[in-house]
């Protein structure tokens, strides 16, 4: 209790004593413990604080560690070409020409006489091996394919661009009925449709003004004849049984759902080539406790909270 002792006034001490001489040491004493749990509670605060930033300023380390890794080699690439290139090429000496036989003087000029012609087969030979040496000579000149240093990029979710969006208008596929169409807004000056495959058990009317969660990078492809320019993000235990991902309390269109384990900033548009939602598309679940996360990382809103399936438990996102 000396901590305690030294946040309370020894004034005030005396006053309560004097005030109630029966209860005024217990009274004491209970303000004493009340200010130890207090300053202890903010201790325990401040400690939470600074384990976070220093968890987000990993999170950056991490990241420029990776893009001076991606800088050397890129320097050492260009330094491996450079010297490849600046190699000179073999001289080629020219081929010795035969001199003319000046005839001495005062003797008389005779007649000259033609070398026999090369026969068809040495001329063959020649033309083939300078062919070949031709051919050889091309195989063997380095091309920049062959010296680029094959950089694999990082495979995470912080490539994918996750926001929470509100569903303007929501109707039937035009052309299938298991597939629906939302007008949705993600804080953007335009308004986006997507094409989504909700449970069949789902009612369009009750979506009309609801938030979710949207895959924003994808790139738009026609559905069935309609553009879809984002994908909803559902969680479902089959084909029948899904709902949608439903972000925190007080969000708005446009809120970034981050991951504390994996800072990085998103893509700004998905490689179909790449396929990274199919690779990151696995572990991509929820809990036990109805809350969404990747490889244990939840999916959070800064400031506002988790995002979470509405009774779903231990199953998959699409």
């Amino acid at each position: 209790m000396d901590k305690a002792d030294a946040l309370f006034n020894p004034s005030l001490e005396a006053a309560l004593k004097k005030l109630d001489p029966e209860d005024g040491e217990q009274i004491v004493e209970y303000f004493k413990t009340h200010a130890l749990l207090t300053r202890e509670k903010a201790l325990l605060q401040a400690s939470v604080r600074d384990q976070k930033k220093l968890l987000v300023e990993n999170g950056k380390l991490k990241k420029d560690i990776e893009q001076l890794r991606v800088q050397l080699q890129e320097k050492q690439r260009r330094r491996t070409a450079k010297a490849l290139f600046s190699t000179p090429p073999p001289n080629i000496s020219p081929a010795p020409t035969t001199p003319v036989n000046q005839p001495p003087a005062g003797a008389t000029a005779a007649v000259p006489t033609s070398p026999p012609p090369p026969s068809s087969s040495s001329s063959h030979d020649q033309r083939y091996r300078h062919s070949r040496r031709g051919r050889g000579e091309r195989k063997a000149r380095p091309t920049p394919d062959s010296l680029s240093l094959g950089v694999e990029p990082r495979v995470d979710v912080s490539r994918l661009d996750l926001r929470v969006g509100r569903i303007i208008s929501v109707r039937r596929h035009p052309l299938a009925e298991t597939l629906s169409v939302q007008e949705v807004d993600v804080g953007e000056n335009a308004n986006r449709m997507v094409v989504s495959k909700l449970g069949a058990e789902t009612h369009l009317e009750e979506l009309q003004g609801a938030l979710a969660v949207l895959l924003c990078n994808v790139k738009a492809c026609k559905v069935r004849g309609v553009v879809s320019m984002a994908r909803l993000l559902c969680c479902s235990t089959s084909d029948d049984v899904s709902e949608m991902l439903v972000p925190p309390t007080g969000s708005a269109p446009g809120d970034r759902v981050t991951f504390n384990s994996y800072p990085g900033d998103p893509d700004r548009e998905l490689q179909s080539k790449q396929r990274v939602w199919e690779l990151l598309q696995p572990d991509l679940q929820v809990d036990c406790r109805g809350v969404a996360n990747y490889k244990g990382c939840r999916f959070e809103v800064k400031g506002k909270g988790l995002c979470r399936a509405p009774s779903l438990t231990n199953c998959i996102i699409r």
